[in-house]
């Protein structure tokens, strides 16, 4: 008898159909998976035929083949244990069930139990897509699988418990969140708060405007002087996750396996702050089985890059197209799939190798060489798509000391809250979110200046040499500072501050 079951793979970070078909003849006993099915699906032979086994049921002793259609899409990981373990029921007869309209997907235990599966919430989004319903899955997956709205969930504890369900000897209800965690959505992560990081106020001024309009940014200055605590309260001031992007992110989370099994939503935007020593797929994605990197795990929040320029060439030269393209593409002999990749990119780094170069303390023991050579590991074009250069001086005893409290996080963030309602209205109906964003074509519609403004902008031009990308980018971020005093156009005080932001010693 042929049984067929319907499960589900993910490419990239969306579902794709997958049809498991079960066809059990005589001959002598084996079992055959076809399909461009890898190693953890054919090991799925020994999971499914103990789980049957220890699950009190008898797997057949004869000839079974496991066909996984379509044959031309590859697939991976141990999702395909239970639809493969019930196709093995249904076509042995064991049991009746209508599986036409049904999904089912996770992995087995040698005991019949279920483990957590990664990627569900794609699985569950294709569900929807394609009206299938209900959806069979693990009961650790369930609360994740629930924030799908539209699509029966099932919560499945162990193939003995299913099989009951299946038969009618038991009925599994309906898996409901007691709670809607998108009420939730926008809460913080316990990031720093900006009232307690003394002195730095030029520093501050420059997160909040890279906050307000998503640009990137770079700190410089030397060790110890507060780079990294002040990228660790950029995540306080950053608008809040609205429940749009907290799905989105949550999908990639779960693709990765990085979603804990009692968190079935990210509600803050993620903060990703990745070794020098990472790899290219480590950054990026990608490997055998293709994963979304940092890159992507810091969609729609902050990807911070301490030491930058120790990472090596490749790896920086790579964060290009990303920023802008909003998107990783890893293209593999296989296919090509796609990542997004909205981020803000925050990077530290001290002026030299020894950290000192320009300190009024303590000297700097590095060459003019030795100084040259460490700044150009970053390179130009990287550096063009940079909108926000700062440095970060020691700070003096008299700040350090100070009792009194700097500005809240709260109060920073509601004036960015408003300057990013500005853009949103200005943008509205298009695939824009904030000026960052921009392209030169909204850039001369959005972008207008006042003659003294005019003036200052080819004066800058003129006498720093900036390229094209260089020009709109100031703009942008002349856009920025506008939007954040609520004016329409923009000034010289704007370009001017703007201008502060530009690097000492690049164009």
């Amino acid at each position: 008898m042929l049984a067929k079951v319907i499960s589900a793979a993910v490419v990239g970070l969306e579902g794709e159909l997958v049809e498991v078909e079960v066809d059990i003849s005589p001959g002598l006993p084996s079992m055959t998976i076809v399909g461009l099915a890898d190693t953890s699906i054919q090991e799925a032979r020994e999971r499914v035929r103990s789980a049957i086994r220890n699950a009190g049921y008898t797997f057949p002793a004869k000839r079974i083949t496991v066909n996984m259609a379509p044959a031309n899409l590859k697939k991976s990981g141990p999702v395909y244990d239970l639809p493969i373990a019930v196709g093995i029921l249904l076509s042995s007869e064991q049991v009746t069930f209508d599986t036409s309209n049904a999904l089912f997907v996770g992995e087995l235990s040698l005991d019949g139990s279920l483990h957590h599966t990664q990627g569900v919430l794609s699985m569950v989004s294709l569900a929807r897509e394609k009206g299938m319903s209900p959806m069979f899955v693990p009961a650790v997956n369930a609360k994740e699988a629930a924030m799908i709205q539209d699509v029966t969930v099932i919560p499945v504890e162990s193939l003995t418990q299913l099989v009951a369900h299946m038969r009618g000897e038991i009925s599994i209800p309906e898996y409901v969140l007691e709670e809607n965690p998108f009420e939730a959505v926008g809460t913080g992560d316990g990031a720093i708060d900006m009232a307690h990081i003394k002195g730095q106020e030029h520093a501050k001024r420059a997160l909040e405007v890279a906050a307000a309009g998503g640009h990137n940014m770079i700190m410089s200055g030397p060790p110890g002087s507060g780079k990294t605590l002040l990228a660790r309260s950029l995540p306080s001031i950053l608008p809040q996750i609205t429940a749009d992007e907290a799905l989105e992110v949550t999908k990639i989370y779960s693709v990765s396996g990085l979603l804990p099994s009692d968190t079935p939503l990210i509600t803050h935007r993620p903060f990703r702050s990745p070794h020098y020593t990472v790899s290219y797929a480590g950054l990026v994605g990608g490997g055998r089985s293709p994963k979304p990197g940092e890159i992507s795990l810091s969609h729609y929040g902050v990807l911070f890059l301490d030491e930058l320029p120790e990472f090596g060439h490749s790896i920086l030269e790579v964060l290009r197209q990303p920023l802008e393209d909003r998107a990783v593409s890893i293209t593999r002999a296989q296919g090509s799939i796609s990542y997004p990749a909205n981020f803000m990119l925050v990077g530290a780094m001290n002026p030299c190798p020894c950290g000192y170069y320009g300190d009024p303390v303590k000297q700097c023991t590095c060459s003019a060489t030795e100084i040259a050579r460490y700044q150009k590991r970053i390179s130009g074009p990287l550096l063009d798509r940079i909108d926000v250069f700062i440095e970060v001086p020691r700070i003096e005893y008299e700040k350090l000391t100070d009792e009194r409290l700097g500005e809240s996080s709260a109060s920073i963030r509601a004036r960015i809250d408003d300057a990013r309602s500005i853009q949103h209205q200005r943008f509205d109906g298009t695939r824009l979110t904030c000026n960052s964003d921009m392209t030169p074509v909204e850039i001369r519609e959005f972008c207008w200046t006042d003659p003294a403004a005019q003036s200052l902008l080819q004066a800058a031009v003129q006498q720093l040499s900036l390229s094209a990308r260089s020009f709109h980018r100031l703009l942008k971020l002349a856009r920025t500072i506008a939007d954040l005093d609520g004016t329409e156009g923009i000034t010289s005080t704007h370009v001017a501050e703007a201008l502060q932001y530009r690097p000492r010693n690049q164009a």
